[in-house]
């Protein structure tokens, strides 16, 4: 059974929250309103799983450094209404495992939730800008990509793992990594991270849950 702390300073969301995730098969064994709340919790339930709202903290990332810090075994998911690019990455470089937004629904959050558990990375990623702002130089590295290194890139942005891009391409953990340091020499990214972060800021790829399949494997 996947133990659950929930912090969020919206009583009436944990209210609501609290039973159906019980409902589910989990157990929430932790409640705060405030990130000094949860982070008691965390200390004295070590759960597998902390539900963290974004705002925690006094800056994006102390939330989920406080977490970590108090049980590094539990997974952190972000939580937010307010979808942002730079908070997306902050909370990725401190140790979040997943972020999602609020507005995707509680079936949305129970798979992410089991899906992390299962020890995947999960962005709920927010609206692309439009490519027409792009700059210049970027749009014509970018149009170097072949299909393959597109493919890869958006496996990136969706935070599966070397392994799992593999898995869901169909080759091997070597032909991965050779597309993904190419798509990183031409977009003239220095890593993963930046690669994925220049994808989202410009729309180099679609969200996942507007990609066609077919385009996606």
């Amino acid at each position: 059974m996947t133990t659950i702390v929930c912090g969020d300073d919206h009583a009436v969301f944990l209210e609501a929250l609290v039973p159906v995730l019980e409902s589910r098969g989990m157990k929430v064994v932790g409640t705060g309103l405030n990130l000094a709340e949860v982070v008691h919790q965390v200390v004295q339930t070590t759960p597998d799983v902390c539900l963290l709202d974004r705002r925690f903290g006094d800056t994006r990332a102390d939330g989920v450094a406080s977490v970590l810090a108090a049980s590094p075994r539990t997974r952190v998911i972000m939580l937010t209404a307010d979808p942002d690019p730079a908070a997306v990455l902050g909370a990725l470089r401190s140790g979040a495992t997943g972020y999602v937004h609020k507005t995707r629904g509680l079936e949305h959050l129970i798979g992410t939730i089991d899906r992390v558990v299962r020890g995947e990375v999960l962005v709920e990623l927010p609206a692309p800008r439009q490519s027409s702002g792009m700059p210049q130089d970027l749009a014509l590295r970018a149009r170097q990509l072949t299909t393959r290194e597109r493919q890869c890139l958006a496996l990136l942005v969706d935070g599966h793992t070397t392994v799992a891009m593999a898995t869901r391409l169909g080759v091997s953990v070597a032909t991965i990594r050779t597309h993904v340091r190419a798509l990183l020499t031409k977009l003239g990214a220095h890593s993963r991270l930046e690669a994925a972060s220049l994808a989202v800021r410009h729309g180099l790829v679609e969200p996942e849950d507007e990609r066609p399949e077919a385009a996606a494997l």
